[in-house]
């Protein structure tokens, strides 16, 4: 058995295992435009209309406009297209997914006063976010190597010889995963790539400095593909009622299921890498062939609040405000990684922790949401709405689960462990990953606007329009600073502004509707092999991918008022 010998400074906090990290608060917040037909016709531009199912998650007192009640469901034809683009280098990648996107109903109770006319309620369930995405691709001409990352974490985290072995050897065996066994924990990340040869030490064997495959002469490409599976269901409660049929209230209480699961696959084939060789016990430049995956669950549940409120002060206009607090969850998660290797003929696998997923538990909070709508009606038989949307990125926040105590950490994942005592952290375990929340990212402003024309009294067309700007702040983007990820997923993903075009036809006759919608999303973002090196004396760009998002949606719902 390969010894591994480690000790780490207790007072590192650059480089490590993070429990969570901020590329985590925004995967679990990245916003979807979802809801019933006529809600996507419109380009989700309802906050002032109201009297849609979909308002009951938007802006609750679209409740209040109801005068009947109602029973409605929402199917969505999902056709999904990626692409990467590395120098020039395309790879595609094509899926199709189909959601039942919305059910539900509302109750009126009518209390015959011109005051308070009636008092509604109503249940949905609604796919708030769908994960589910797929992307591929290669990169040519690599610069640099994941290795040499892995190497930096070694070196930054202080690794140096020691008596310490793996849990089967030496006198006094423990398994350098779990420090409660008498050890000291050592990034997970690091162990992984000794034991698949992807670092190895120099120097003074008691005080290595530790180096990657990628150095004078190497060169090569790399791979990459990313599954991401799971969603954010919602299921509003909701009551609200109107006031002289000119102020109309409502309220939503979410009660949210989460999951996300994340499947990240990175490889490298270089030529004249430096590996180290069991046989000769020597460093020479040789074929390399690595592959890394990385397995990621993060579920749960959560809750938040949502007030709104419309006013009519004329027959032709209406304006809406809704406040919306951070869904406020309860998490655990899971990680696991292994490496499957070619040197020197040979093939051989590295696991993490022997093969068994680490765990962590932990709150997290979204952001703050504020929307403003305003909307008019033309003769009848025209309407055209706009909303604007407020989303406070920075205000995501983690916080420790309710069965963290103290000193007693969570094992194996969680990097803070690493601190002297909680109390350099100001009683903030998550201090560093709260920062970088604040560093990295940044407020987004969503703007949407819709149109519907009444062709005939059963008949009517649609068309919207929604533009959601890149919560990334742009020191971030262009590579000046670093960015540290959670557990040994090395890979990240920054999205660029967000813009969906959406048209659609609704048709009634009597109580009955059913409406359909085309709605057509276009999205950019910037893949990261890991995190660059933003050292103006020597520092390297990462291995990177411009991802392109088309998807095509068939959106059809219908119903029935009484």
């Amino acid at each position: 058995m390969r010894k591994l010998y480690i000790v780490l400074s207790m007072c590192c906090i650059a480089t490590g295992v993070y429990a969570q990290s901020a590329i985590d608060a925004y995967r679990f917040s990245q916003p979807d435009l979802r809801g019933t037909a006529r809600f996507m016709g419109m380009g989700g531009a309802f906050g002032a209309l109201g009297g849609d199912l979909s308002t009951l998650s938007q802006n609750p007192a679209g409740i209040g406009v109801y005068r009947s009640n109602e029973l409605g469901f929402t199917l969505d034809l999902d056709i999904q297209k990626s692409t990467s683009d590395a120098m020039g280098l395309r790879t595609g990648n094509n899926q199709t997914k189909f959601y039942l996107d919305n059910i539900g109903g509302v109750a009126t109770l009518k209390l015959g006063s011109s005051v308070v006319p009636n008092i509604n309620f109503g249940f949905t369930y609604n796919k708030a976010v769908s994960f589910n995405r797929r992307y591929r691709g290669s990169i040519p001409q690599l610069q640099t190597s994941m290795s040499n990352y892995v190497a930096g974490i070694a070196n930054e985290s202080e690794l140096t010889v020691a008596d310490v072995t793996t849990v089967t050897d030496g006198p006094k065996p423990y398994n350098p995963y779990y420090p409660t066994d008498g050890g000291i924990q050592a990034p997970w990340l690091a162990i992984l790539g000794y034991d698949s040869y992807l670092i190895n030490p120099n120097g003074d064997p008691d005080n290595p400095s530790w180096t990657g495959q990628f150095g004078q002469g190497t060169a090569g490409s790399a791979n990459f593909d990313v599954t991401e599976k799971g969603s954010v269901d919602e299921y509003n409660i909701a009551f609200g009622g109107n006031i002289s049929n000119v102020v109309y209230w409502g309220m939503n209480f979410d009660i949210v299921n989460f999951d996300y699961k994340l499947d990240a696959g990175y490889g490298e084939d270089l030529t004249r890498a430096y590996v180290y060789n069991p046989t000769t016990e020597t460093v020479g430049p040789t074929e390399s062939r690595w592959r890394m995956r990385n397995l990621y669950r993060a579920n749960g549940t959560g809750f938040n609040y949502q007030l709104g409120v419309i006013v009519k002060p004329i027959q032709e206009l209406r304006l809406g405000f809704a406040f919306h607090t951070p869904t406020w969850y309860s998490l655990t998660e899971t990680y696991s990684a292994n490496i499957g290797y070619q040197y020197y003929g040979q093939n051989h696998e590295a696991m993490t922790n022997g093969g068994t997923p680490g765990t962590q538990d932990y709150n997290f909070s979204s952001p703050w949401k504020i929307i403003a709508s305003a909307a008019g009606v033309i003769g009848g038989k025209f309407i055209i709405s706009a909303d604007y949307e407020w989303s406070g990125y920075k205000t995501m926040k983690f916080s420790e689960a309710s069965n963290y105590y103290g000193g007693d950490w969570d094992y194996p994942w969680d990097y803070d462990y690493y601190s002297a005592t909680p109390a350099a952290y100001n009683n903030d375990p998550y201090q560093y990953e709260n920062q970088d929340i604040k560093d990295i990212y940044r407020h987004t402003d969503t703007f949407r606007v819709g149109a519907e024309y009444r062709v005939t009294p059963s008949f009517s067309v649609r068309a919207g329009y929604s533009h959601v700007s890149s919560p990334v702040e742009s020191k971030a983007k262009n590579n000046s600073m670093t960015i540290y990820t959670a557990g040994t997923i090395p890979n990240y993903r920054f999205d660029n502004d967000t813009d969906y075009i959406t048209c659609g036809l609704g048709y009634r006759h009597k109580g009955f509707y059913i409406d359909l919608a085309y709605v057509y999303k276009h999205m950019t973002s910037e893949y990261h092999a890991f995190t660059p090196d933003p050292d103006p004396n020597g520092g390297y760009a990462s291995p990177s991918s411009r991802l392109t998002f088309n998807n095509s949606r068939v959106v059809l719902s219908t119903g029935f008022k009484f």
